[in-house]
């Protein structure tokens, strides 16, 4: 197996530190009691008094309880001296055992469906969400959130499966339609309302502009169509005022809102919108410029370019801090969270789809959440997920052997007392 933990951070490092120092004072303790053990011994043998009776028996009992919880304590994670003993080095074996049993634990007391759903209910999400969004540098950051995740979604999605998702939605829902009776309806109210106006003056004005500015267009004209054997003075003569003409025509099309050409125009318009509603041969030349244009490559072209314009303008937007769209975003989060707070009917709205979502997890998917546990844990080395465990429990456990050689000092204590009280 891959370890799972390469490199030991600043943390595990004063984790060790830690556990070394704690080690020292443990066997430190060890070695008074060793200590206290010889004195008695040497006292004994001087007769010096029943003293060191006592000193040897709690000095005795406390190098055993030491040694007894050094043993225990070492045998959770290596075998003691080296020495494969029975049933030591229990968390390097059980390692896989352990991943899951925490994971069971984890499951049966954590993600109970009523548990979670009591506690996703208790902790007032959306009220206190509301809150914390109408706090004006607060809502600024969940703007900047939201604007992060609009920008790494639309720099993670690929052109040109946006290109196809448009095609395949909505130019696909588009192309499905006729285009002409909606085209036609659209033509006809405009013209019914007089929307067209504007258009038709507008043409007049540059067919104006046009013609007084072109008069030797039409002074070519004329002369194209004179008989070759028409004098050219004449032809002169003809051509200025035929270009008077055409300009006090245009000009009068232009001024005159009544004027027949702009009445036949507008007649124009009014019979082309019915014949787009209800003109078969016109519906159906409408629907084959429709499949010829979305078959062009030129429209999968502008398609292309138009949503890699949106993209970049998205964005720019989205670094933007002044930008519409920031501040859409900040007015849209400070709505939410007045109405979050207001709104009790949002709130419990709001409350009851995450309690309904949070109990469905629980209930559906605990399985899964807690077989991360144990499939993590078996995927760690067992002498470094060893070697990790006892870098954040070891410390504690020196207290163990601590306490054994005092608790077993004070047992020898004991003992050697009622040994004499008693013989």
């Amino acid at each position: 197996m891959t370890p799972a933990f390469a490199e030991a951070s600043p943390a595990d490092a004063e984790r060790a530190r830690a556990l070394r120092r704690m080690k020292i004072v443990a066997t430190s303790f060890l070695l008074v009691a060793a200590f206290c053990y010889v004195l008695s011994q040497i006292a004994l043998a001087r007769d010096a008094g029943e003293w060191a009776g006592f000193l040897r028996a709690a000095s005795e009992a406390g190098m055993v309880g030491g040694l007894a919880d050094w043993f225990a304590v070492t045998a959770l994670f290596r075998h003691p001296l080296g020495i494969p003993i029975p049933h030591t080095a229990l968390i390097p074996k059980k390692k896989d055992q352990l991943g899951e049993s925490l994971g069971e634990f984890v499951g049966e007391n954590f993600l109970d469906p009523e548990l979670v759903s009591g506690k996703v209910a208790g902790a007032r999400i959306p009220e206190r969400a509301g809150e914390w969004l109408l706090v004006p540098e607060n809502r600024t950051k969940a703007s900047g959130q939201a604007a992060k995740l609009i920008r790494a979604a639309l720099e993670v999605l690929k052109d040109e499966d946006a290109v196809g998702l448009i095609e395949r939605t909505l130019v696909a829902r588009i192309s499905e339609r006729e285009w002409a009776p909606p085209l036609g309806k659209v033509l006809g109210e405009m013209v019914a309302e007089g929307r067209q106006e504007p258009v038709v003056q507008l043409l007049a004005d540059r067919t104006e502009s046009w013609v007084q500015r072109n008069p030797q267009t039409i002074e070519r004209w004329v002369t194209e169509k004179a008989p070759t054997w028409a004098p050219s003075l004449v032809n002169e003569l003809v051509a200025e005022r035929a270009y008077d003409e055409v300009l006090k025509w245009a000009r009068a099309i232009r001024d005159d809102p009544q004027h027949s050409v702009r009445v036949a125009l507008n007649n124009f318009l009014e019979q082309l919108s019915r014949d787009l509603q209800y003109d078969p041969d016109s519906i159906a030349r409408v629907e084959r410029f429709k499949d010829d244009l979305l078959a062009r490559p030129a429209t999968r072209e502008a398609i292309a370019q138009a949503w890699a314009s949106a993209k970049s303008a998205f964005i720019e937007a989205t670094e933007d801090n002044s930008s519409e769209l920031r501040g859409k975003l900040d007015q849209l989060a400070g709505r939410l969270g007045q109405n979050l707070v207001a709104d009790s009917r949002m709130r419990a709205s709001v409350e009851g789809y995450l309690v309904r979502t949070a109990s469905f997890v629980a209930s559906n998917y605990a399985g899964e959440i807690t077989s991360i546990i144990s499939e993590t844990v078996e995927r760690w080395d067992s002498a470094e997920a060893s070697r990790k465990i006892e870098l954040l429990a070891g410390k504690d456990l020196q207290f163990i052997r601590i306490n054994g050689t005092v608790v077993g000092a004070l047992a020898g204590v004991v003992i050697h007392s009622l040994t004499l009280l008693i013989f």
